[in-house]
C-alpha cells in the first residue's frame, strides 16, 4: 500500500491547494492597511514581445473536427493553432493538450522552463506536448493522456454554459474598471472582474476559454494573463497534466513583461513552483510578491505551503498568524487549519474548518471546505461524518474531484467496496492522478476477483506513466516514486527516490516515504529513525503509525510494534486496503501465545 502519496494533488493526510481562482489577479486590500501602490509598470508605447503580434495574428478558429470521434484528439496536434497567442478555439482543452499559443510568441527564444522537448509528431516548439501516438512518444505517457482525456469529454456540455456567465461577468467588470483598450498601448488590469468562483471547480475550463477570448482584443492585460497563469496552474494539477505548466510560466512571464512588479504574478510564480515541488523557489518567489504588496493572499498562502513542505513547521505557524492577521479568509483558514492538524491538534483543525465552512458562500468554497473536513474525519476514522462532509461537497459540485476520491475511500473503509471500486474508476477515467490510481489498484488487489490482478497492474503503470510526463514538465516526482514504487513497483528506484527527496526538504511525509522504502529494501536499523521522526510532531496518521509498527516489528521490538500497529488500527481502521489488512495479521502473530511444549517424561519422551 501507498498511504500520504505527496503528490500535490489529492490523498488521505496531506492537504491540497484551494481551487486556484482569480484572487491573485483580483487582491483587494483592506481599507484599514493598504497595499503599496504598484510602482510603473511598461511605458507606454513599449512593445512587449509576443504579445501584441502573437494575439493578433491567431487564425480563425476552426470547429473541433474531433468533438465527436470515439478517441481523444492529439494533443499538440491541432497545426495552425499552436503558434502564438492565447487559444480561442480549443476551449476547455479537454482533448488537445497544452496549447502552444497560450503563452508569448514562441519565436521570440525559448521558453527555460518548457521542460517537455519538441519531438517527432508535434510542432517545433518548447513546451510542445506530442500527439499521442507520434513517434518517440512514451506509450505510457500516450495512456495517460487519452485516459484523462476520455475522460473529461463528457463534461463539455456543462462548461459551455459557464464560458457564458464568466464572459458576461467579464464584460461587467470592464464597464466598471474602465475602457478595455485605454488606447495608448499601456499595460492594463481588468481581471478584477473575474469572480473567482468562475475559475474554480467545474467551471475552471470555461474560465480559461474566456480569459483566452479576452486576452485576444486586450493583450497588455497584465492581470488577465497572471490569472490565465493560476488557471494553467489548477488544470495541470487537478486534471493530471502536469504539461499545462511550461504554458503557466509562459502567461507569468508575459505579465510580469507588461509590469515586472506586478504582484499577482510574482504569486503566481510561487503558485507554480508549489504545484512542482519546488517549494524552495516558491519561498522565494512568495517573499518577492510581499515586499511588492503585503497583503497578497495568494502569496501569503503560498509562502505557508512551502514552510511546510520543506519541514519548517515552526515558521509556518508564525506564517500561518501572520496570514491570518492580514487577509483572514478561506484560504488562510485551511492553512491555519492544517498547520494545527501536522501538530496533532485536531481539534483546532475541526473548529477553524468549521467555522471556514460556516463563512462559505460559493460553490467552490463549499466543496473544498468540506472537502477537508470529511478528509480529517477520515483521518480520524470517522467515517460516517466523512461521508455527510463529502455529501454536501459534491451537493454544490458533483464532479468535484477529491470529494469523489474521499467518498470512495470512505466508502472502502466502510465496507461498501463495490462502491467504492466503481467511484474511484469514475475518478481515474477522468483524472488519472496517483492517488486515485493507486487506491483503485489496491482495492483491485483486496477484491480479489477475477481479472482484478491485472487490473490492479494497469493502475499501477499509469502511476509510471503520470510520474514521466510529470517529470518532462518539471515536476519533482521523487516523493510521489518512492511511496509508489515502495509498494508496487521497483524497491531500489524506490530508495533512491526517497534519499533524493530527504537531501531536498525534510518533511513528516518524507521521513515517512524513506523509513518505508528502507524497510522493504531491508534497511530496518536505519529506517526505525526515520519513522520515528515521522510520528514526532504529534501528526495523527494511521499509515504512519503503521509503517512505525512494522519497522519495529521487523527489528524486535515486540511491545512497540504491538502498540503502535493497535494504534494505527484504533485511529483509523480502513486507512489502506491492504496495510490495514498486514497490519491485522501482524498484530495477531504478536499477540498470539507462544507455542507451549509438553513437559519431558522421566523417560526423555514427550
Amino acid at each position: 500500500m501507498a498511504p500520504e502519496m505527496n503528490d500535490g494533488e489529492t490523498h488521505p493526510g496531506r492537504r491540497p491547494a484551494p481551487p486556484a481562482a482569480a484572487d491573485a489577479a483580483a487582491e483587494t486590500e483592506p481599507a484599514a492597511a493598504p497595499a503599496p501602490q504598484p510602482g510603473p509598470g511598461a511605458d507606454a508605447g513599449a512593445e512587449v514581445p509576443g504579445v501584441d503580434a502573437g494575439v493578433e495574428a491567431l487564425p480563425v478558429p476552426e470547429a473541433d473536427a474531433d468533438a465527436d470521434a470515439g478517441t481523444p484528439a492529439a494533443p499538440g496536434a491541432e497545426g495552425p493553432d499552436e503558434a502564438d497567442g492565447p487559444d480561442e478555439a480549443d476551449g476547455p482543452d479537454e482533448a488537445d493538450g497544452p496549447d502552444e499559443a497560450d503563452g508569448p510568441d514562441e519565436a521570440d527564444g525559448e521558453d527555460p522552463d518548457a521542460k517537455t522537448p519538441s519531438l517527432p509528431g508535434s510542432h517545433a516548439g518548447p513546451g510542445t506536448t506530442p500527439a499521442p501516438d507520434a513517434p518517440g512518444v512514451d506509450p505510457r505517457v500516450a495512456a495517460v493522456r487519452r485516459v484523462g482525456a476520455a475522460g473529461r469529454r463528457w463534461r463539455a456540455v456543462q462548461l459551455g454554459a459557464c464560458a457564458a456567465l464568466l464572459a458576461v461577468a467579464m464584460t461587467a467588470g470592464a464597464v466598471a474598471v474602465g475602457a478595455l483598450r485605454d488606447g495608448g498601448g499601456r499595460a492594463v488590469a481588468t481581471s478584477a472582474a473575474v469572480s473567482p468562483g468562475l475559475l474554480a471547480g467545474g467551471n475552471l475550463d470555461a474560465g480559461v476559454t474566456s480569459l483566452q477570448a479576452h486576452l485576444r482584443t486586450q493583450p497588455r492585460d497584465f492581470g488577465s494573463w497572471a490569472t490565465l497563469g493560476l488557471a494553467y496552474v489548477e488544470q495541470a494539477r487537478t486534471q493530471g497534466d502536469p504539461s499545462r505548466y511550461p504554458q503557466a510560466r509562459k502567461a507569468f512571464d508575459t505579465s510580469l513583461a507588461l509590469r515586472a512588479d506586478n504582484d499577482q504574478a510574482l504569486a503566481g510564480l510561487a503558485a507554480l513552483a508549489a504545484a512542482r515541488h519546488d517549494f524552495r523557489g516558491a519561498l522565494a518567489d512568495a517573499d518577492r510578491a510581499l515586499e511588492q504588496n503585503p497583503y497578497n493572499e495568494r502569496a501569503l498562502c503560498s509562502r505557508v505551503d512551502a514552510l511546510v513542505e520543506l519541514g519548517r513547521y515552526d515558521e509556518a505557524s508564525e506564517a500561518a498568524g501572520t496570514a491570518d492577521a492580514r487577509r483572514p479568509g478561506i484560504p488562510v483558514f485551511t492553512r491555519y487549519a492544517y498547520v494545527h492538524e501536522l501538530r496533532g491538534d485536531v481539534t483546532t483543525a475541526r473548529r477553524v474548518l468549521t467555522q471556514a465552512l460556516d463563512a462559505a458562500t460559493g460553490p467552490g468554497d463549499i466543496a473544498y471546505v468540506a472537502t477537508q473536513l470529511g478528509q480529517l474525519a477520515w483521518n480520524q476514522g470517522d467515517y460516517p461524518t466523512a461521508l455527510a462532509h463529502y455529501a454536501r461537497a459534491l451537493a454544490v459540485d458533483d464532479g468535484y474531484l477529491p470529494a469523489l476520491e474521499g467518498r470512495a475511500r470512505a466508502q472502502a473503509a466502510s465496507g461498501r467496496r463495490e462502491e467504492a471500486v466503481k467511484g474511484l474508476e469514475a475518478v481515474v477515467a477522468r483524472y488519472p492522478l496517483p492517488g486515485p490510481l493507486v487506491a483503485l489498484g489496491e482495492l483491485y488487489e483486496a477484491r480479489g476477483a477475477a481479472g482484478d490482478a491485472a487490473r490492479a497492474r494497469d493502475q499501477y503503470a499509469l502511476v509510471d506513466a503520470w510520474t514521466a510526463l510529470a517529470r518532462a514538465n518539471g515536476v519533482d516526482v521523487d516523493l510521489d516514486t518512492a511511496l509508489a514504487a515502495a509498494d508496487h513497483g521497483d524497491r531500489a528506484a524506490a530508495l533512491r527516490a526517497a534519499r533524493a527527496e530527504w537531501a531536498r526538504r525534510r518533511t513528516v511525509h518524507t521521513a515517512d516515504a524513506l523509513a518505508w522504502a528502507l524497510h522493504v529494501n531491508g534497511h530496518d536499523t536505519e529506517a526505525l529513525g526515520y519513522a520515528r521522526q515521522a510520528t514526532a510532531t504529534g501528526y495523527r496518521n494511521a499509515g504512519f503509525l503503521y509503517h512505525l509498527g512494522m519497522i519495529e516489528r521487523a527489528t524486535g521490538h515486540t511491545a512497540d510494534a504491538r502498540a503502535h500497529l493497535t494504534a494505527a488500527l484504533e485511529l483509523n481502521p480502513g486507512f489502506s486496503p491492504l496495510g490495514a489488512r498486514t497490519a491485522r495479521s501482524a498484530l495477531t502473530a504478536l499477540t498470539a501465545p507462544p507455542t507451549q511444549t509438553a513437559p519431558r517424561t522421566a523417560e526423555g519422551g514427550r
